[in-house]
C-alpha cells in the first residue's frame, strides 16, 4: 500500500481517533501514577517537530514502552492521552540533550512526523493519537509561565491544565481554528501556492480564523485578501486536526463571484484558476508541465478531490 493509498478521499491524516480520552481519570493523579508503571502502558514521544521511533528491521514502531521512552532520555511527568482497548496512553518530551544523544544510535531514532506521515511511516490510524502527543507536549513547552503574573506553572490533570501556585489562575490548551477553502468558479477552481512547497505545488488557500469572527467571514476575508477574488455561498465540508503546532484545519468550500486574481505577494507566490482536468491531473501527479496538488496527508486534496469527482 503506497502513502496515497493509506488516506482515501474524505480521510486525511490525524483525524481516525483510536483512543478513549477517558477524561474521567485526568483528576485521579494516584490512578495515573499507577497505570504508568504498568507493562502494557505506551507512550509516543515527541522532539519539536520529530518523533521518537525505534528502529525494527526495515520498519519503525513509534509506540514506546515506557522504560523504552525513559531509558531515551524522555521527561518524566507524562501527559495522559486515554486508553486505547484498557491500556494507558501517554505524551512524552524530550529534551535537547537528550535528543542529541540519539545521534549515531542505530536502534533509536527522531523522525520528522509530516515526512513519516506523507510517507506511510506510521499507520494512519496511530496518527490522531500522535497529533495529539504532539500538540499537548509543544502546548506545555510554550507555556511553562503563568500569562497573568508570570508565576512558574505546573502540570496538573494528566497534563491537560497547568495551575499556577501563586495567582491561582488556570490555564488549558489552546486549538486556533484555520479555515481552508477550495474556491470554484464553474469548471475551474483557485488554487496558490507558497516559497515553501515544493516546485511546482499548489492547494487551497487557507487562514486563521480572527477574534469574534464567523468560519462564513474569515473563508471570504481570506480569499479576498491572499487573490483579491470575491466569493460566496460558504459550505462546511470536514475538519482535520493540524500538530503544527496545534490547529484545526476546517475545510470549507465557496463560489467565486470574480474572476480577476490579485495576488497578495507577502502571502503567497503565486495565485491562479486550474480547470477540473487540470486538477485532477495535479492530484495524481501526472500534469504534463509537472504540476502538483497537496498530498492526501492533508484535507486541502480531500477538498480538491471531492470537487474533481463532483461533475454536477
Amino acid at each position: 500500500m503506497s502513502a496515497f493509498d493509506s488516506f482515501p478521499l474524505g480521510q486525511p491524516a490525524f483525524v481516525t481517533n483510536i483512543l478513549d480520552r477517558a477524561a474521567h481519570l485526568r483528576r485521579d493523579d494516584e490512578k495515573l501514577f499507577a497505570m504508568e508503571q504498568k507493562p502494557s502502558s505506551r507512550a509516543y514521544v515527541v522532539y519539536r517537530d520529530s518523533l521518537l521511533v525505534k528502529r525494527e528491521g526495515d520498519t519503525v514502531r513509534a509506540l514506546l514502552g515506557i522504560d523504552e521512552a525513559l531509558k531515551c532520555g524522555a521527561n518524566p511527568g507524562t501527559i495522559f492521552l486515554g486508553l486505547r482497548d484498557g491500556a494507558a496512553m501517554f505524551g512524552m518530551g524530550l529534551s535537547q540533550a537528550a535528543s542529541e544523544k540519539l545521534i549515531g544510535r542505530e536502534d533509536y531514532a527522531l523522525s520528522e512526523l509530516r515526512g513519516m506521515a506523507m510517507q506511510g511511516a506510521v499507520p494512519p490510524e496511530e496518527l490522531s493519537a500522535i497529533a495529539m502527543a504532539k500538540s499537548m507536549v509543544s502546548w506545555h513547552q510554550r507555556h511553562g509561565y503563568c500569562a497573568n503574573c508570570g508565576t512558574r506553572t505546573a502540570m496538573k490533570e494528566g497534563g491537560w491544565k497547568r495551575e499556577c501556585p501563586s495567582c491561582k489562575a488556570e490555564h488549558f490548551p489552546r486549538t486556533d481554528p484555520v479555515v481552508i477553502m477550495h474556491v470554484a468558479a464553474g469548471d475551474k477552481c483557485l488554487l496558490g501556492r507558497q516559497k515553501q512547497f515544493p516546485p511546482g505545488m499548489y492547494s487551497c488557500l487557507a487562514g486563521f480564523v480572527e477574534a469574534a469572527e464567523t468560519i462564513e467571514d474569515a473563508v471570504r476575508r481570506e480569499i479576498f485578501e491572499e487573490s483579491g477574488i470575491r466569493c460566496t455561498e460558504v459550505q462546511y465540508y470536514m475538519t482535520q486536526p493540524w500538530p503544527y503546532p496545534s490547529s484545526l484545519m476546517i475545510g470549507c468550500s465557496a463560489r467565486a463571484v470574480s474572476e480577476d486574481i490579485v495576488v497578495d505577494h507577502s502571502e503567497l507566490e503565486d495565485a491562479r484558476w486550474f480547470t477540473r482536468e487540470e486538477a485532477a491531473l495535479m492530484l495524481t501527479r501526472t500534469h504534463p508541465d509537472g504540476l502538483a496538488g497537496p498530498h492526501p496527508f492533508a484535507i486541502a486534496h480531500h477538498l480538491l478531490g471531492r470537487w474533481v469527482h463532483d461533475k454536477s
